[in-house]
């Protein structure tokens, strides 16, 4: 997808120990006895977080998956597959997020909540709880609601179809291959690209079919399931959006009839 934000990327640069009943001020923080060898990392990412178990502890992931499904800010989590499945959760290869980059693999996902202001359409006035300083039109990261994951893209010249809409989902990683496509380049691929050629958008083309579908976790001990809605074109999947039903802009909750936008 295409997003216009601003990289707010931090890091823990001071290891300084944080009083009962208050926090860091940018979200970021190492918990453990150790400051050096912390048992659990958070990174604030804005319209969500990462977590980090550097000891791969699975009973402290359990007891983290815990505490996060009772937090009401919260809306979907996902769990690497190495530290296995628990209800209320999905696991990361689901959307894509397990690969082969030399950087740590978060150990869990956390979404944040997002919700409509009351307008026609709920996309064009989303709120998103995030972990920032910044405000209203500064950028951020964002949630996995439909407001953040709907994008404006356009193309223009003798090598697209004029006047055309594009009801297809498209992606960033799909921008690449269409132009090495149009400009008759043939590149070695340095591991499994992803991404398609809108060949829809482009004179003769052929128009692909789009296939919607769901992921549901199992429910968690107090009845929240993390959901994620999706479209898949030919071998690409598109994720439309993720959380907790009647949490995230985009998931209804049961028998709610929250309007959400199209592609």
């Amino acid at each position: 997808m295409l997003k216009r934000s601003t990289c707010r990327c931090s890091i823990l640069t001071t290891r300084a120990r944080i009083a009962e009943n208050t926090h860091p001020k940018f979200g970021n923080g190492a918990l453990g006895q150790d400051p050096a060898k912390p048992d659990l990392v958070v990174a604030t990412n804005g319209g969500s977080d990462l977590i980090y178990l550097p000891n791969k502890d699975k009973k402290l992931a359990e007891r983290t998956v815990k505490a996060l499904l009772g937090q009401d800010y919260v809306s979907g989590l996902f769990v690497d597959d190495k530290l296995g499945r628990f209800p209320g959760t999905l696991p990361l290869s689901q959307l894509n997020l397990k690969g082969k980059a030399v950087t740590p693999t978060p150990s869990i996902v956390v979404n944040f909540r997002s919700f409509a202001t009351g307008c026609d359409e709920p996309v064009n006035c989303t709120v998103e709880v995030a972990d920032t300083v910044l405000r209203q039109g500064q950028g951020m990261h964002g949630s996995f609601s439909r407001a953040d994951t709907m994008n404006y893209m356009a193309a223009i010249g003798p090598d697209f179809k004029a006047g055309y809409i594009d009801a297809l989902p498209v992606g960033n990683a799909d921008v690449g291959m269409t132009i090495a496509q149009l400009m008759d380049l043939h590149p070695v691929n340095e591991g499994g690209l992803i991404g398609r050629v809108m060949s829809e958008a482009l004179p003769n083309g052929i128009t692909p079919k789009a296939v919607a579908g769901t992921f549901v976790s199992k429910p968690a001990a107090n009845g929240l399931k993390t959901v994620v809605k999706y479209q898949r074109v030919l071998a690409q999947r598109y994720f439309d959006a993720a959380g907790f039903p009647g949490r995230t802009v985009g998931l209804d909750a049961e028998g709610g009839k929250q309007k959400t936008a199209g592609n």
